[in-house]
């Protein structure tokens, strides 16, 4: 019962209609993916089919579409002129393998750990991408292989069917919802340059799309280790730039729907989706931005409009082609900037003066980085530029609040995490030479966090030692009492075993008393 709520949770006729209109968008971007990994068109059609249809059943983020990616054609490209096709076969297999671990291990609650600002600047930075993408078709290329802009009336005819396509897809839902504004607009459209015979390019003037049923094919590689380490780098690199894209789209479906989605799920379905894709000679694929947002936009919000979408892809394959390479580059042209408005996170333009700037610089950094390099390397150098700000920031922040009690020892309430970035700042708040014969480190507001922050502790108490004084630390927390104990010898330190400090030499009972009655008061007042 789950299962068929899923299927379709709102309409089944919108979630068909929407898996329609998905197919159509997905032929000439699977033909154009294949076109880069320079391989056959069918290669990237099958990949868009399979990929499609299994993330659909198995994934874990109805409404989700996923095909044949420009991310994963663009690592192909060298390992398919080196080695040749069957290589590829051989990484995407690879490639599903080591996604479908990713998902049994759980990993997939690390995407948690992508920042808002990484997430934004992914965002905007894919939709750009699109943009750019698109731009491509208002390009001929010549038999030498040089590429000349469209000029004069073909560009025209072009725009117009672009402005057409992006007024259709924006006005007709304010008239009527009964029917996805993008299967309208493409169907429509398409008629008009048809019936009025309008001289413009065609998919058919990218590649045919017509072919058979894909077939069980075991890449013909050779089973020796030598191929393995071949194929070992472009498919960890595939595997984590489809699961950074699929984990983040998923990301971004689930904010468009107000749901919530299952990354370990997906990732196992992704696996399972290349894996058999590489055996039935697909290029591999992930989830699709653009794709999904037309999917949401046209109502599809369950696993039907997926399926929908690959069945009907099959369909053209086999039986629609000659249709289907009918329709418009231009008008497909205007549905994916249509695309890219709804995906860019105009709000980010307003943000300037809101958040703090370095946020922002972040944001900049991993849109560009996703423009001129990959998402993968992207989100990534987004992630450790976002944690070593936190670092950096919290660094900073640790102080001491210090007092002498009536016993006259030395009190440090110490206020921040100790961990690598603020070991400098944390030596630099003692003074051992001014301070009393007992000193007292009270860590009731702070924690030992890592091998640094225990090698700090256990350096400033040499430095006492030296000095010829005792420092005690109190109050330390579980977690810290387990690193010191597990560091063993390796860090010479006095741990009071609780907050009374009957077992520290130099303490009175009178000196606890007065200690402990600071220590309330001193909390009290943050």
């Amino acid at each position: 019962m789950s299962f068929l709520k899923q299927l379709s949770p709102k309409s089944p006729k919108d979630d068909v209609l929407s898996g329609l209109t998905v197919a159509l968008a997905l032929v000439p971007e699977a033909v154009a993916f294949a076109l880069v990994a320079q391989v056959h068109p069918l290669l990237g059609l099958y990949a868009a089919f399979i990929i499609g249809l299994i993330t659909s059943v198995f994934g874990g983020r109805p409404g989700m579409i996923s095909g044949a990616t420009g991310a994963i054609a663009v690592v192909l490209v060298s390992l398919v002129a080196q080695h040749g096709v069957e290589y590829l076969f051989a990484a995407v297999i690879l490639m599903g393998i080591l996604q479908i671990l990713f998902g049994m291990l759980q990993l997939g609650k690390f995407i948690r750990l992508v920042p808002y600002p990484v997430f934004l600047g992914f965002v905007n930075g894919l939709a750009l991408v699109i943009f750019l993408a698109q731009l491509k078709q208002f390009q001929i290329i010549g038999e030498d292989g040089t590429s000349t802009w469209i000029e004069g009336t073909p560009l025209i005819i072009m725009l117009v069917l672009v402005a057409a396509t992006m007024a259709i897809i924006h006005f007709l839902p304010k008239f009527t919802t009964a029917v996805p504004s993008t299967l309208v607009a493409i169907i429509a459209l398409s008629l008009v340059v048809i019936l009025f015979n309008v001289e413009t390019r065609t998919v058919g003037d990218i590649a045919s799309v017509a072919g058979d049923l894909p077939t069980f094919h075991i890449p013909t590689v050779p089973l020796t280790w030598e191929t393995f380490m071949i194929i070992l780098p472009y498919a960890v690199i595939m595997a984590l730039v489809g699961l950074i894209e699929s984990l983040l789209t998923l990301n971004l479906v689930d904010a468009l729907t107000e749901t919530r989605g299952q990354a370990n799920r997906e990732s196992m379905a992704q696996g399972l989706a290349n894996f058999v894709t590489g055996l039935f000679g697909g290029m591999g694929g992930c989830a699709m931005v653009g794709q999904s947002i037309i999917n949401i936009n046209s109502g599809g919000s369950g696993r039907l409009s997926g399926i929908t979408a690959a069945l009907a892809l099959l369909a053209i394959i086999l039986l629609g082609a000659p249709l289907i390479e009918q329709i418009p580059i231009a008008v497909l042209i205007g549905v994916m900037f249509m695309v890219v408005i709804g995906t860019f996170k105009w709000s980010s333009l307003r943000l300037f003066g809101r958040v703090p700037h370095i946020e922002l610089i972040i944001t900049a950094i991993v849109m560009l980085t996703t423009v001129l390099a990959d998402l993968a390397v992207a989100v990534i150098l987004g992630v450790i530029l976002s944690a070593l700000v936190f670092a950096w920031d919290h660094a900073k922040k640790i102080r001491v609040q210090k007092y002498t009690n009536d016993g006259g020892n030395t009190v440090y309430e110490l206020i921040g995490p100790i961990f690598f970035a603020s070991v400098h700042n944390f030596q630099e708040l003692f003074q051992p030479k001014e301070d009393a014969q007992d000193v007292i480190i009270d860590f009731k507001r702070s924690r030992v966090a890592d091998h640094s922050a225990l090698e700090a502790v256990d350096q400033l108490a040499e430095r006492y030692e030296r000095a010829g004084k005792r420092l005690h630390l109190v109050h330390l927390s579980p977690e810290c009492r387990l690193l010191l104990k597990k560091a063993g010898d390796m860090v010479e330190v006095n741990v009071l075993e609780d907050p009374v400090y009957s077992i520290a030499a130099g303490l009175t009972a009178a000196e606890i008393d007065a200690y402990e009655a600071r220590s309330k008061k001193v909390s009290a007042g943050h």
